[in-house]
């Protein structure tokens, strides 16, 4: 979440970037509250350090009015400290509930987003940051999405899924189950190449490490949650991955720090109906690689730009057409300052489906955290970013789509040699 600090010194910036996350004028009332209850929790802070003061001073006098043998000043003084000690009592349940509404209050206020950050209500208005530069490749009549490539070449078989839990839960059988295991083992091995250390994180996580990188309580809805345990299935490895350094103050010479994780992911996604969410193209059960890098503040856009140029490296092996897109206010997710999403072209479907979402966090997440870094004799908040390295879902309904021939589906050289053949069929 924001620093309170941060807001008070730039009110007029947070308003700015509300506006561009389309903040109504009415919504922008909550930063007038929150400063209203800092003041407050100010205020009776101090008089309630007052009040303690004054009221450990006359304890201290009692002792030595008794000694000296004056009973009715001391009785006085007992009485003035037991309204002191009343009066306290109320302070502090006053502190505690102006805290408690603070907090929930800077829990409603989304990251700011960086200046580079487009004006927009909704995901057509991104920003094209970069182009496909080629031709979109086109399929000969007959060609088949990748839901009827599924059952004619046995790749995945959702109405199975459906069977065994509900749907939006693919069973990927025989070639198509090498697939998925090969896209992942090519994810991982380029990651580790690229000096991110491998994490197998806990595919759970309580409620204090899903409030600490923002899915609590923005996206509680589309989590699924385990009520007798207090649990959550993660959304992305994100999740458990940023956690690993809740509560850690690092030294500067510590940055950059890399972690991936391949992890399913588990989203109760909105229903709706079409062509759109057919297939993989939305399911609520998907294999993911994430990585996720802590970095100071000074260098974390140029490792946001060197984890772009990551995502763009695995989408050329797998010789996949893609563009990125800098997401608008708008569409812009509730804790990121900018977020960079990679579509690759669906030929078949003839559209462009989202696999991978880039972003710098600043210092939001790491406030929830109390991520930081000792710089010099004081310390500071670290920066936090994540990427989808990739998201398989999609990828494998663009690989199936794209590369049908009448023999089969060809399998790109850079994974042949996890997938052990060259042709699905």
């Amino acid at each position: 979440m924001l620093e309170l600090n941060f807001i008070r010194a730039n009110q007029e910036r947070v308003l700015q970037g509300l506006k561009i996350r389309n903040f109504t004028d009415e919504d922008l009332g909550v930063v007038n509250e929150i400063i209203r209850l800092d003041d407050t929790r100010k205020d009776t802070q101090t008089e309630l350090d007052s009040v303690l003061a004054e009221r450990n001073r006359l304890s201290k006098e009692i002792g030595g009015l008794i000694k000296q043998g004056k009973k009715e000043e001391a009785d006085t003084m007992r009485q003035q400290v037991s309204s002191l000690k009343d009066r306290s009592a109320e302070l502090e349940e006053k502190l505690k509930a102006t805290i408690k509404a603070l907090e929930e209050h800077l829990y409603t206020i989304p990251n700011i987003p960086h200046e580079s950050v487009p004006a927009g209500s909704a995901e057509e208005d991104n920003e094209v940051f970069k182009p496909w530069p080629k031709e979109l490749p086109k399929l000969e009549a007959g060609a088949l999405p990748h839901w009827e490539l599924a059952p004619k070449y046995n790749i995945f078989d959702l109405e199975l899924g459906t069977k065994i839990t509900g749907s939006g839960f693919p069973v990927y059988r025989g070639k198509g189950a090498r697939l998925q295991r090969a896209l992942i083992a090519l994810f991982l091995d380029e990651a580790v190449k690229a000096g991110y250390e491998e994490i197998i994180p806990p595919l759970l996580v309580n409620e204090e490490t899903a409030r600490a990188t923002g899915q609590l309580p923005d996206k509680e809805a589309q989590m699924y949650y385990v009520e007798r345990d207090n649990l959550y299935l993660i959304p992305t490895a994100e999740v458990p991955l940023t956690n690993i350094y809740r509560d850690v103050i690092l030294d500067e010479k510590d940055f950059p720090i890399k972690l991936t994780g391949y992890t399913p992911c588990f989203r109760r996604e909105a229903g709706s109906y079409g062509a759109h969410v057919r297939g993989l193209n939305r399911v609520h059960q998907f294999d993911k690689v994430e990585i996720v890098q802590f970095q100071h503040p000074d260098k974390s856009y140029d490792t946001l730009y060197d984890m772009l140029k990551h995502v763009e490296g695995l989408l050329n092996k797998l010789e996949l057409p893609f563009r990125i897109l800098r997401l608008c206010g708008g569409d812009l997710g509730f804790t990121s300052a900018l977020t960079f999403d990679f579509e690759v072209y669906s030929a078949a479907q003839q559209r462009w489906l989202e696999v991978s979402s880039v972003s710098n966090f600043e210092t939001y997440q790491s406030n929830r955290m109390k991520l930081r870094f000792r710089d010099g004799k004081s310390t500071r908040l670290a920066h936090t970013l994540n990427g989808s390295a990739l998201a398989l879902a999609r990828i494998v309904a663009a690989l199936l789509e794209n590369n049908q021939t009448p023999d089969g589906i060809v399998i790109p050289k850079a994974l042949q040699s996890y997938t052990g053949f060259e042709l699905l069929n």
